[in-house]
This record gives C-alpha cells, structure tokens and sequence, in this order.
C-alpha cells in the first residue's frame, strides 16, 4: 500500500490553480500609509491582519458602529487570484449578518437562493429536506441559503467599506514580524515602497490557516490530518441541472464515491468529486480527466465550459484558546474544519460579529475589558463543535474498514427503506447559528440567536429585528413584551437614563395598547417566539450580534443583572 502524502495539494483555502479560464477579480491600488509618508510609529486601537471574509467581514462590522481600524492584506485583490471561488454557501446567520452591514441586497441579486438538498445512493434518493419547512430558518427575513462565490461577497464588503469610512484598507502589507507586551503589539509590515511599523492595542489575526501568528504567539492547538482527496470542477453547461443542493454517497458515475452538486452565481455549477485516497493531484485534474468525469455523470452530448478545476486535501485543527495577550484568532485561523456543511467561512464571519460589538463596546467606554474575554469562550465553543460535527461526516464518507463502513452500509440499507434511518445519513450536517452554553456573559436563557423576524412600526410600515440593531448603534437591546405596569414602566425609563449602553423598545401585540414611544408591533407573536417565547410582561435582552442575553418575566433585578453581566461589568 503507498503512504498517503501531503505535500502535492495544499489543505483547506490553498487550493492550487489547474486549469480553466479562471476568474476576473478586482485590484486594489496600493496607497502609501502615514507611517511611511512621515518615517513616524503610529498606534492604532485596532490592527486587522487579513483580507478575506473574515478580516472584511470584522473590518465592515466595525465601520459600521463608527470605531476606526486598520487592515493589513498582503494581495491586492480578494478572492485567490487566478484561482477558486473557494466558499460557495452562505447560512440564513451570515446573511442577516451581511442585512446588517449593508450588503444583503447585493448577495441576493447575485446570488443563488435554495432550501432543498436530496441525498443519493447510487440511483435511489435516500434523504432529503427542506430548510423553509424548518423552525429555525422560518422565521427570518433572510432565506436559509445563498450560493455565491466567497469573491463576490469579499469586493461586496470592500465597497461597503470605502462607503462607510473609518477603516483603513492597506493592500500589498505583508506583516513579516510581531512581538507584544503588556501595553501594545507592534508589527513590522513590509510593502512595495518600504518597511514601517505600526502598533496596536488589539490585533486581529484572520490571515488564514498558514498564518504565522501561531509561532509567533506560541498558542497551542489539536490537528487531525485525513487522507481524502477531492477535485473540484466549476462549471457551465449548456442546459442546467436542478437548483438544488444533490449529493451522493455513493456515485454510480464516479467509481461509487461521493459527489457534490451546487449552483453559483453566473450559472456556474460547482461539482465536488471524492478521489481515491493517493490520487495524484495533477493527473486528476488535468482537463481531459476532468471532462471525462463530467461526461459520466452529465453525458456525452452535454456542452460544458470549464471555469475553474482544483485538487484538494483537508486537515481539521482547532487552536485551545482564540485569544493569545493582544492577538485575537478568527476564521481560518481560530480553526479549520472538514469541508462539510459550510462550517468554514460562515463560522469566520460569525467569529467578526461576535468581537466587533464588544470591541466597540470597550473602545466607547461602554463596556469593561472583561468583556473580550467572552469572546474566547464563545467562539471557541463554536470551533470545538464545528470541528466534531465535520469530522463526523468525513468518517462517514470515508469510513474505516470495521464497524464504520459497517455503519454506514446499514445506514444506506436502511435509509433505502426506512424512513427513521434517513436522518442518520451523514453528508454534512448544514450549519447553524451556534448556541453558547458556557458564556460568561449570557444568562440561563440566553446564548442563542434571534432570528431577523419581520416587524411592524406602524400600519403600513415594515421592518425587522436588525433595524431594531442598527438604531441601538451598539448598545444592548431590551425588548419588553406587552402590557407593562406603571412600576415597570418607571424602572425602564430609569434604566434608560442610567448611562448603562441600552435602548428599550415596547413589543405589541393585537389587543395591546401603546405605552411606550418606542415600540413595534408583532401581531402573530413572531418575535416573541424568537426570543424562546417570553410571556407577555417580560423582557428580552438582545445583544448587538443578535444572540439572546437572556430572558425575564418581569422588570427588576434581574434584567439589570443581565445588562451588567452582558457588558462583563
């Protein structure tokens, strides 16, 4: 038996370029930074390292509540240049992420929506669903699934960015070195007119999974490599194939192993096929093998455009901590997962929105340094389980000789047949917002997110929950439900006037008279369902990310507690 080797095709976002016309991706002019303009080391409250959709995504976020930044990308475009699309789906969380920030309408203009995936075995479809019919994508504005390409969304928030202000985007800035100490970062940043240094009291390291923060740092992490192969092949046809997500276990036109099938914007197909476990990277994605593959699965008389064709492997690893003294890890950094279910990219753009408002909060003074210690503890959770729920599915679609093929060969057996064994078919458990169980910022009903749920400002005029967001500019969200005494009704205002960062808005249902004048109304009860169902005279408290502090049935201390505990106070 050969030894498996690593060193042909890179892991995760190192796709290698093979063959096909490729992508046009927009270039980005370098601009000379003060630093060099002046021969002068400035401090920054806040450095990004990397422009990809995490780094962006954060960049935006924090544009977005007014906090200024800098962003170190070493490329002048986005995308892989010359190369894949590489992230294709986008979850229902990463899309009211992008309604916040601006974005939204543009992805869904470009973009692909779709809510069914059908699951095969050979030729008999052996699971299938549908994410509308689901509870917890029904209820938000966004749709539970865009496809687009990962270079879209990244110029998207490129233009928002420069339509914003407040950030400073530094193409071709590659930071060669990093030393930190109790006060401040430094990083030493080379680009095409010289070298400069520039401090920061906060560093972002969302440069991807070579990043060189990790020796830097000396953070520890837990890495698992597999020895799959996948090649890659985007396409355009002639006649298109459903608009769903279609998956095999089991290929009949691809030696029995697994397939994915998924449109993209500019009707372009991405087709995922699982490789033997030693294929050679440069033979298996050579055109001619390529459009062989394409002709088993399609036929001969099918008209195909090659855009793009790639090879590749994937490892998972997740660091033990995302926070090292001044250097926070997100994205591909923070940890890497198995390709299944689209866990990558919109985990990273969840990890951006989840410190952006608490970094906002500290800067403003709204907040106590604590609070960025909740960052760790909720992302970190994020990445643990995103970490087991894709290896899961690898060892599904690659199972061990033993009980695990054995599994899996009943599993199929079964699913043929019985509806009960379908749900255990594992191709990739589609993501999710990620509950925090173990926050130190979030109460017993909390750690959850709230859905963008539709709301009503007055006859006529609609909105939804991300308004609500966008006018609190930061600050913690209460929503009170229904009728309120006159005792509760002082202790929100006083609440309001105590300084504390918050905004109280007055949630009303059919029958409820207005007592407040800032108040909405919910008159099938949507977003009250959204926030766990809080009983008519209780609160909610919603954080600036859109996850659930937690929850009360009356105005007392313990909503004052949850604001303090919210704000690591």
């Amino acid at each position: 038996m050969n030894t498996p080797t690593f060193k042909e095709v890179q892991f995760t976002n190192g796709y290698e370029f093979t063959e096909g016309t490729g992508y046009t991706l927009p270039e980005y002019p370098f601009v000379k930074p003060p630093e060099l303009v002046n021969n002068k080391t400035l401090r920054h409250a806040v450095v990004i390292v990397g422009g990809g959709i995490t780094g962006l995504t954060l960049a935006c976020a924090l544009a977005n509540l007014g906090i200024k930044a800098v962003l170190l990308d070493e490329d002048n475009t986005v995308g892989v240049k010359g190369a894949s699309s590489r992230g294709i789906c986008y979850t229902q969380k990463s899309l009211e992420i992008f309604n916040k920030l601006g974005i939204f309408d543009r992805i869904a203009k470009k973009g692909i929506q779709w809510s069914v995936g059908r699951t095969f075995a050979g030729d008999d479809e052996v699971y299938n669903f549908d994410l509308k019919q689901q509870s917890n994508f029904s209820l938000s504005e966004q749709p539970a699934f865009i496809n687009i390409q990962q270079f879209y969304i990244e110029g998207f928030l490129v233009e928002r960015i420069q339509e914003l202000g407040s950030v400073d985007l530094r193409w071709q800035s590659r930071v060669k070195a990093f030393k930190q100490n109790k006060d401040f970062a430094t990083l030493s940043v080379e680009t095409p007119e010289g070298s400069y240094d520039i401090q920061a009291d906060h560093v972002i390291d969302a440069s991807g999974s070579h990043t060189p923060f990790h020796a830097w740092t000396g953070v520890t992490m837990e890495s698992k490599k597999g020895d799959d192969r996948w090649c890659i092949a985007d396409v355009r046809f002639d006649t298109r194939p459903p608009t769903e997500r279609h998956t095999w276990i089991e290929a009949p036109f691809n030696e029995n192993r697994a397939v994915w099938q998924h449109l993209m914007a500019d009707d372009v197909w991405r087709i995922d096929y699982q490789m033997e476990p030693n294929a050679d990277a440069a033979y298996i994605s050579r055109e001619d093998v390529v459009r062989e593959r394409l002709e088993r699965q399609f036929g001969k008389n099918v008209k195909v455009d090659i855009v793009w064709v790639g090879p590749y492997a994937y490892k998972s690893q997740c660091l033990n901590t995302l926070r090292m003294g001044r250097v926070f890890f997100m994205g591909d950094t923070a940890k890497i997962v198995n390709p299944f279910g689209a866990r990558g990219g919109n985990t990273g753009v969840a990890d951006a929105d989840n410190l952006a408002w608490k970094l906002a909060a500290v800067l403003r003074g709204h907040a106590d340094e604590a609070l960025l210690e909740s960052y760790n503890d909720e992302r970190l959770e994020a990445a643990q389980e995103n970490v087991k729920v894709t290896r899961r599915t690898a060892r599904f679609l690659r199972p061990a000789d033993g009980i695990e093929r054995a599994f899996r060969n009943a599993t199929i057996s079964l699913a043929k047949q019985h509806p009960f064994a379908r749900s255990l078919v594992n191709t990739g458990r589609m993501a999710v917002a990620n509950t925090y169980r173990g926050s130190r910022i979030c109460g017993d009903n909390g750690g959850v997110s709230v859905q963008n749920v539709k709301i009503q400002w007055r006859p006529g005029k609609t909105g939804a929950l991300n308004d609500l967001l966008q006018w609190a500019d930061g600050r913690l969200l209460i929503l009170v439900f229904g009728k309120q005494t006159k005792a509760s009704l002082k202790r929100l205002q006083e609440l309001s006037l105590s300084g504390l960062p918050v905004r109280c808005v007055q949630v009303l249902t059919q029958g409820d008279h207005v007592q407040a004048r800032e108040h909405v109304w919910d008159k099938q009860g949507r977003l009250q369902s959204a926030c766990a169902a809080v009983p008519s005279g209780g609160w909610a408290l919603i954080r600036p990310d859109g996850y659930l502090a937690d929850t009360g049935k009356a105005i007392n201390g313990e909503l004052v507690g949850a604001v303090a505990r919210s704000l690591g106070l």
